[in-house]
């Protein structure tokens, strides 16, 4: 059973370690898992080598998740409505199976900490990172979703690509432009990676709510930091999606599914 996470870069993967992890969990004999560094340009040709030579599945990162959306034979539906693919399996037949399972690594790590049944959900970006976690947000029920974008039309074009899929109400503005207040506010875009805060109107954050951010860090990122200076009970990174993203790819692979809190515990203790 061999597997890898291809990316360039990729030295820096966790990927590793959580699926290591896991198979000891499992206690999965002969389970292997690597770093693939796949050129810029030749993702298609790492994969195939890969496969030829035996291997059973991949995860994929930046910046290769639309080539491995293009490479699969087929795509489950969320891989479908993301745009992208984040694990790839060889299937009985011998065909790809194209996966996204980032949104159920993040909703996995949500219900640790609240429920999403009813909340009022603010998704802060419209970009790939947002258009993949929004069928499995839906799919908890939420009262609402409002998509807020820095750029009003990005926002309010992915609200009307995903109007019809799911039974949620959705819509889009620009983040300037966010009236109300929520119980989960999702940051999934990038600011946090340069520090920056994001301009959001004052009453954003209901009493009691949550303030998620996709990224994470030894220190508290600038969103988290943003929302408990305003007013958020619980403020909650994205190390818990990135330990959940795996489980579910693990599960896809393997049938089992592992436990997600030691690794998780672990991987905190180590930053």
């Amino acid at each position: 059973m061999n597997y890898v996470v291809v990316g360039n870069p990729i030295a820096h993967s966790k990927s590793p370690q959580i699926h290591a992890a896991f198979a000891a969990q499992c206690k999965l004999d002969g389970f292997s898992y690597e770093r693939l560094l796949a050129p810029l340009g030749g993702f298609d040709a790492a994969v195939r080598d890969f496969l030829a030579a035996g291997g059973r599945g991949c995860n994929v990162t930046v910046p290769f998740k639309e080539d491995a959306f293009r490479f699969a034979d087929a795509l489950t539906e969320r891989a479908q409505a993301a745009g992208a693919v984040n694990t790839l399996k060889v299937q009985a037949d011998g065909r790809v199976l194209g996966d996204n399972t980032d949104g159920a690594g993040l909703v996995a790590d949500l219900l640790r900490h609240t429920t999403l049944a009813g909340k009022r959900v603010l998704l802060l970006g419209a970009g790939g990172a947002a258009r993949g976690v929004l069928l499995p947000l839906a799919a908890e029920q939420p009262a609402s979703i409002m998509l807020a974008n820095r750029t009003a039309a990005k926002a309010l074009a992915l609200a009307d690509e995903f109007r019809s899929r799911i039974a949620v109400p959705l819509a889009g503005c620009g983040v300037d432009a966010v009236a109300g207040s929520f119980d989960v506010i999702i940051n999934a875009t990038s600011a946090s990676l340069g520090g920056e805060a994001i301009a959001l109107p004052a009453g954003v954050f209901e009493p009691g709510a949550i303030a998620y951010d996709m990224m994470y860090g030894r220190e508290e990122t600038a969103f988290l930091a943003q929302a408990r200076s305003a007013g958020a009970a619980q403020c909650v990174d994205g190390l818990g999606m990135l330990v959940g993203q795996a489980a579910e790819a693990f599960f896809l692979w393997t049938g089992q599914r592992p436990a997600v809190a030691p690794v998780l515990h672990t991987l905190r203790t180590a930053l």
